[in-house]
Parts: structure tokens; C-alpha cells; sequence
């Protein structure tokens, strides 16, 4: 299940914040400007890297949510037997099953690249 948030492009620019950042670091600035510097960089990187973090937010709290719904239908679980008529409730379950491992692989990954954004913006800061 595809979210369609910018994975690559938003992570390689964090990536990059950060590395600028370490730039500027080794560079050893002693000047006044070197404040206003940390303070810009810092904004552009709240700019770029901050929607595509709340998007993976959203995305991983809908996620949450589409289990939540694929739940209640499991609850039926409860209902049926190991020797059904209709075997076909079995494959309907388990695709159930499938369903919410596909969810969370996609709520995981959102989750995932959060944190690579909080840890990159966190150099920055």
C-alpha cells in the first residue's frame, strides 16, 4: 500500500542539511554571522524536511486507523469454527491478516523516516 510521500527526495535533503551543517562546523567560523548561519540553515531545513515529516505522521496515524477498522471485522473470528462449510471464511480472514501486515509495513516506514528526520534535523538545531 503506497502512500505517495516523497521517501527519497525529502530524506536525501535532510541528508544534506545535515552534511552542509557539518560543513559549517569544520569550518571553524568565528564571526557574528555564524549565529545568523546556524539560524538559517536551521529554517530551511524546518521548511523543506517539515511537511514531508508531518505527511509521514498523517500517513502512519491513518495507517493506525485502517488496522483499527480491519479489527472490528476480525472480531468475527470469534464466530467461526474449524470445520466451516464455506472454507472460503478461512481465506477471507486471512487475507484480513494480509491486509493489516501490508498496513503496518507502510505505517512502519513512515515511522522510519521520521526518525531519520528528527535525527538529521536535530544536527542542525
Amino acid at each position: 500500500m503506497k502512500h505517495g510521500l516523497p521517501e527519497n527526495s525529502a530524506a536525501e535533503m535532510a541528508i544534506t542539511v545535515a552534511r552542509l551543517a557539518g560543513l559549517i562546523d569544520e569550518a571553524g567560523l568565528d564571526c557574528r554571522c555564524r549565529s545568523k548561519l546556524d539560524e538559517t540553515l536551521s529554517r530551511f531545513a524546518r521548511l523543506e524536511i517539515g511537511p514531508a515529516a508531518r505527511g509521514h505522521l498523517t500517513n502512519a496515524r491513518h495507517q493506525r486507523a485502517h488496522i483499527e477498522a480491519i479489527l472490528l471485522f476480525l472480531q468475527d473470528l470469534d464466530e467461526i469454527g474449524e470445520a466451516e462449510r464455506d472454507s472460503s471464511v478461512y481465506h477471507d480472514f486471512a487475507l484480513l491478516f494480509d491486509d493489516i501486515a501490508t498496513i503496518a509495513r507502510d505505517g512502519a516506514l513512515s515511522m522510519r523516516q521520521l526518525g531519520q528526520f528528527a535525527a538529521l534535523t536535530a544536527i542542525v538545531r
